[in-house]
């Protein structure tokens, strides 16, 4: 089957570490007898081990998650972030306190991003960082490529100089296209989430009204409700360019 559908010669066949022996070593061996010796896979990828809140994911234990229920819930990019913060080939525990990492994390590179403008054509010759790329080159790995992704979102942070940040926003997010993250409308990834008892409307009127109350200098007022909205699970930042608001995952 595989070789009327892919040829004598596929690129990645990957599996789980379970697989290696003696599944794969077979297949690689029967493949080699049946082609001449032609090599099966150029590249074996075997990924470690699933555990859900430190029990091993499998189907007897009836633990197993299946992604398409998970994003009716959670956000794809989170799921896929909390993934990637482990190399492939490494066990990684899943539980609703990878799930917030993976919410925080993102919520930092979208803000670096957040404020910036940035062109369409700047996006589009965007290039991404070499760093990222070497990490993604040297067998996958999606950690240390993150690693690279926070320090370039680092000095975007301390940057003031208006065409540096456009430049250095632009490659961040070709960066995101990479290993697709970042690909949401920056103030959309902010607003989302359950409304709660404050719908975006909400927010907006009772930001209008802390804004009334610090200009009568009615800071008791102000701080009120900022208050309210923190107890709500609405962050506001107020900057040079106005006040911004998220919702806390």
């Amino acid at each position: 089957m595989a070789e009327k559908h892919l040829g004598r010669t596929i690129d990645i066949h990957a599996g789980g570490q379970d697989l290696v022996f003696p599944h794969h070593e077979n297949e690689l061996a029967q493949s080699r007898c049946a082609h001449d010796g032609e090599p099966f896979a150029r590249y074996w990828l075997h990924n470690g081990f699933l555990s859900l809140d430190n029990t091993k994911m499998s189907k007897s234990l009836g633990n197993v998650l299946l992604v398409h229920d998970m994003v009716k819930k959670i956000p794809g990019e989170v799921i896929r972030l909390a993934l990637l913060n482990a190399h492939y080939r490494q066990p990684l525990d899943w539980s609703d306190d990878s799930l917030q990492g993976a919410r925080r994390m993102l919520d930092r590179l979208y803000g670096a991003v957040r404020g910036v403008d940035i062109t369409d054509e700047e996006k589009a010759h965007a290039e991404p960082a070499a760093a990222v790329v070497a990490a993604l080159e040297d067998d996958l790995n999606t950690p240390k490529a993150l690693a690279e992704m926070f320090n370039l979102a680092r000095v975007l942070n301390k940057t003031t100089v208006a065409d540096e940040r456009r430049q250095l926003a632009a490659e961040l997010l070709a960066c995101g296209d990479l290993v697709g993250l970042m690909q949401q409308d920056i103030e959309e990834w902010f607003s989302a989430g359950d409304d709660g008892d404050l719908s975006a409307g909400d927010i907006e009127v009772l930001l209008e009204q802390r804004e009334a109350a610090r200009a009568g200098r009615d800071f008791a007022a102000a701080d009120a409700i900022r208050d309210k909205l923190a107890t709500a699970g609405i962050t506001i930042e107020d900057g040079s360019g106005g006040t911004r608001w998220r919702r806390n995952g």
